[in-house]
């Protein structure tokens, strides 16, 4: 009789090779089995390796993976991961993507942090260790809160997959979590969740921070990485009390404190004075001249914007330290408003005589006056 299998004494002593093998590992399960059951021995260990990557590749395949049922988040991670079976190959070339399928709308619609966030943070974990890891991803996530989004690149990019051509808004977020990055641009942009537009910017952001990620992860790999993002300005009152060994100390962020909190009272004012002057859509930008001006106890600042967008404007001493965020990333409506500055701090305290400059941010526009506070 011709021999289909292994003797029961045959069976018996592999299995318990196999056993042995289960707890030494895969690679120890290969040499218990003479190399037979496993053709790839390399045993891969945390951090798993990585090469440069071309970010606008990134970028590219991101998007694609996007409107290939990977979402945000797994888009993201996806793009680098496709980056990386070509440049280093195993242990990227069966890594299962779609681990992070959970991050998307936020965590599976939660709207909380962003998807693409989630992506390029699992993939900087992946590739790094602890200690290396936290700048890189604060620079990743500083990024998505700072950069005016979709940027210039992926506004010019040319893309394999696409429901929506042509240039789209942009904003600065100023925060990282999905439901204000999301709710924000439909405003800027005039469009609705559910419009082909909206799902074309989260592409086109999945691909953005594909791209920032590799950008950084080159640089670290090439020890030239300097972190460029610091915690907000109007951050440092707050955090004053509330954070570290402050008074209160029940804070930790690196998010905004205004765009959650500006209708609270704080040490008797409130975050934003902000009073519209006229709705009639201006055609350009402008800060006037402050009145009056020399001013005292307080001064208004009538400005201008033509679309809706976030507006910060702000009042900084003569050597630059923030004094007081009058509007803090507040969206705003297009219109010409005034805003009261009473010649304190964001503390609520008092100032002394001198030269100030109020200076008002958008995504397109930055300019400044001077203010003459006499006592």
């Amino acid at each position: 009789m011709e021999k289909k299998g292994l003797s029961r004494k045959e069976f018996l002593s592999n299995s318990s090779k196999f056993a042995v093998g289960a707890v030494a590992g895969i690679a120890g399960l290969n040499t218990l089995a003479g190399n037979k059951v496993f053709a790839n021995t390399n045993a891969f260990v945390w951090p798993y390796p990585y090469k440069a990557i071309d970010p606008e590749v990134a970028r590219i395949k991101a998007h694609t993976l996007y409107y290939s049922g990977k979402d945000c988040s797994a888009g993201a991670f996806g793009g680098l991961v496709e980056c990386l079976k070509d440049t280093v190959g195993d242990p990227w070339n069966t890594f299962p993507i779609e681990i992070m399928l959970f991050g998307r709308g936020g965590g599976v619609g939660w709207g909380s942090i962003c998807g693409t966030l989630n992506g390029a943070a699992a993939l900087v974990s992946l590739v790094t260790d602890k200690a290396a890891s936290a700048a890189l991803i604060n620079e990743i996530w500083g990024y998505s809160t700072t950069a005016n989004l979709p940027s210039d690149a992926a506004n010019a990019a040319t893309y394999e997959m696409i429901k929506y051509e042509g240039e789209m808004a942009q904003n600065i977020s100023g925060s990282p979590l999905c439901h204000a990055m999301v709710s924000q641009w439909n405003m800027v942009a005039g469009t609705k969740t559910g419009d082909d537009a909206r799902k074309e910017r989260c592409a086109r952001l999945t691909g953005d921070i594909a791209a920032k990620t590799a950008e950084v992860l080159n640089a670290h790999f090439a020890s030239t990485f300097e972190g460029t993002f610091a915690d907000p300005e109007g951050n440092a009152t707050c955090m004053a009390c509330h954070g570290g060994s402050g008074t209160y100390s029940n804070v930790m962020t690196h998010m905004e404190c205004a765009p959650c909190h500006n209708t609270e009272p704080v040490h008797g004012g409130a975050y934003t004075s902000v009073e519209a002057v006229s709705l009639m859509k201006p055609t350009e930008y402008k800060i006037e001249n402050a009145y009056p001006n020399p001013f005292n106890p307080s001064t208004k600042i009538r400005f201008s914007i033509p679309k809706n967008e976030k507006v910060r404007l702000e009042i900084y001493d003569m050597r630059g330290r923030l004094v007081n965020s009058l509007i803090d990333s507040e969206f705003i409506n297009a219109g010409s408003y005034e805003s009261t500055w009473d010649g304190k701090t964001n503390r609520g305290e008092a100032v002394s005589s001198g030269i100030y400059l109020a200076r008002i941010t958008t995504g397109n526009y930055v300019h400044s006056i001077k203010l003459n506070l006499i006592k």
